[in-house]
């Protein structure tokens, strides 16, 4: 994304079997499906249990297999945007104050000319199934969070769906409050993470 991205982590995570159905316009008002919760498409490999090459201990029998995911995670130094790779998808997390007054669900040019370049990846990707979900810290009513988180869902869904420009596309855009948060909300930097607006699509999609 920019020139600032510089920290790698890859870490091996195993996905849910929630499946990901996608839906349009605003924000659904009752969000029941967690983010990041997509069952990846490629199944498990089949095993024969029985094979002799296994070479399995005198008594031991394998386990159920299991689907596994590899992600990439890369976050600039100021930790303001994340991007996320898995096999499967393609998550960018921005933080609330490079997007938005405090308080607010206006964006800035300059929000919205970061916006535009993940609609440019968008577009690279082919992809025409797009979740934009708005996080909050603890800070405040959880009621204030749910809204707030709803109205800058909203908002970049707005500017991504004049971006892209294309009837094709589809859109779930949720509001999820305090809920979800990826870093503690005992401190302010924790908080800031928190504070975020999330955009993930598949990969490669034909």
């Amino acid at each position: 994304m920019t020139s600032r991205l510089t920290a790698t982590l890859t870490t091996t995570v195993l996905l849910t079997t929630t499946l990901y159905t996608a839906t349009t316009a605003h924000a659904d008002d009752s969000p029941s499906v967690p983010p990041g919760t997509e069952a990846t498409a490629v199944a498990p490999v089949e095993l024969d249990v029985n094979d002799p090459d296994l070479k399995l201990p005198e008594g031991a029998t394998l386990a159920e297999p299991k689907v596994l995911d590899i992600k990439q995670v890369v976050e600039d130094e100021s930790g303001e945007e994340r991007r996320e790779d898995t096999n499967a998808d393609v998550k960018f997390a921005l933080q609330a104050e490079v997007l938005f007054p405090k308080d607010s669900a206006r964006l800035s040019a300059q929000a919205k000319a970061r916006i535009g370049t993940i609609a440019q990846e968008i577009k690279a990707q082919n992809a025409t199934r797009i979740r934009v979900f708005g996080f909050t810290d603890d800070l405040g009513s959880s009621a204030h969070g749910d809204v707030l988180s709803k109205r800058r869902a909203n908002a970049v869904h707005e500017i991504l769906d004049a971006e892209l420009n294309d009837p094709g596309v589809t859109f779930e855009v949720r509001g999820y409050g305090e809920d979800y948060p990826i870093a503690s909300n005992s401190s302010e930097e924790g908080r800031k993470k928190n504070r975020r607006v999330e955009v993930s699509f598949p990969r490669g999609e034909s």
